[in-house]
């Protein structure tokens, strides 16, 4: 392989309003944007560093530029997944070493990975976690998208959901509870959401918490998110969890995440293609890796009030395949 070079920068976005889940609240993403570089042609990766997997910015830069020499030898994106642990670092890389492939060759990244060509992808679209009445309002407001995503996990949950229904009386809905129930929660819970149309609900009990899953009646189906992160995690998983959350910034990219989904199908997992709040960049490996999947959750460009300058092209809810200028 031809000798590689890397840049790194650190990068912030607005959001739109404010984003809101059990754990807190922000009004701007920080992310990490690499550039590899070969032969004249360039390909970008991005990752969003998250502190509930330990991860800072700091951490994650570092850890991509220790691979500096690496790089300059000229790894392979194969030996990449031996270097790096699953999580952001390895994404942005990984991702990056995608987009230079395609840039490369001249081949799109279905032909790359042996995809069928891509169709539109319906998001969802997240509500965040506030007050009963600023849920109903924001659900009102998006009463015309298809699928909407609800935040929770505090006391008051049902009411929200009440609120939100009342708000968005025809949109399928799915919530994120963000570890944030205990077992007694679920199981009060479950038949109220599917009694509101409700489908789904993510990650309900902490991870390494969640072995009651196994145990229980799941009325309502549960997703198993920070349980999962790549197919090691899949043993653990069985029984308790109905679908899996795929995010890139968990698996450590695209290489792991397109494994990760065919070991689920084969195991009888449905699939959730999610996100991270971050920007187009990050999204664009979604698209292709969200073809097929029963949900997908990469809306996060539509939270932000700033994107990048060829950003992925949003009709609505329906998520279009992105331009080559920003990747792939």
């Amino acid at each position: 392989m031809p000798s590689i070079s890397l840049d790194i920068a650190d990068e912030r976005f607005p959001v739109a309003g404010a984003f809101t889940i059990s754990r807190g609240s922000r009004t701007e993403i920080r992310v990490v944007r690499v550039t590899l570089a070969a032969g004249g042609v360039k390909g970008e990766g991005e990752c969003v560093p998250y502190a509930r997997y330990d991860e800072t910015v700091e951490s994650v830069t570092a850890a991509i530029a220790a691979l500096r020499d690496d790089l300059s030898n000229g790894i392979s994106r194969a030996e990449l997944q031996g270097l790096l642990p699953a999580g952001a670092a390895r994404n942005a890389l990984d991702c990056a070493f995608w987009d230079l492939e395609a840039k490369q060759t001249g081949q799109s990244i279905p032909m790359l990975a042996g995809l069928s060509p891509p169709a539109p992808l319906e998001t969802a679209f997240t509500l965040s976690l506030g007050t009963p009445e600023s849920m109903k309002a924001a659900a009102t407001k998006n009463a015309h998208r298809p699928l909407l995503k609800v935040k929770l996990g505090n006391e008051g949950d049902l009411e929200r959901i009440e609120a939100v229904r009342a708000g968005a009386p025809a949109s399928r809905i799915i919530v994120d509870a963000n570890e944030g129930w205990t077992v007694e929660q679920y199981q009060a819970l479950a038949p109220n959401l599917v009694r509101l149309g409700v489908a789904l609900v993510e990650q309900p009990l902490p991870a390494g918490k969640d072995a009651a899953l196994a145990e229980i009646d799941r009325p309502l189906p549960v997703c198993a998110d920070e349980s999962c992160h790549d197919r090691a995690s899949l043993a653990d998983l069985k029984g308790k969890y109905d679908v899996i959350n795929v995010k890139l910034d968990k698996t450590g990219g695209l290489t792991e995440a397109l494994l990760l989904v065919s070991e689920a199908r084969q195991q009888g997992f449905q699939i959730m293609v999610g996100c991270m709040l971050g920007t187009s960049l990050a999204m664009a490996p979604g698209f292709y890796l969200g073809q097929g999947a029963e949900f997908v959750d990469l809306d996060a460009p539509l939270l932000l009030a700033g994107d990048r300058d060829e950003p992925v092209p949003y009709e609505g809810s329906l998520m279009h395949q992105p331009p080559p200028l920003l990747w792939g």
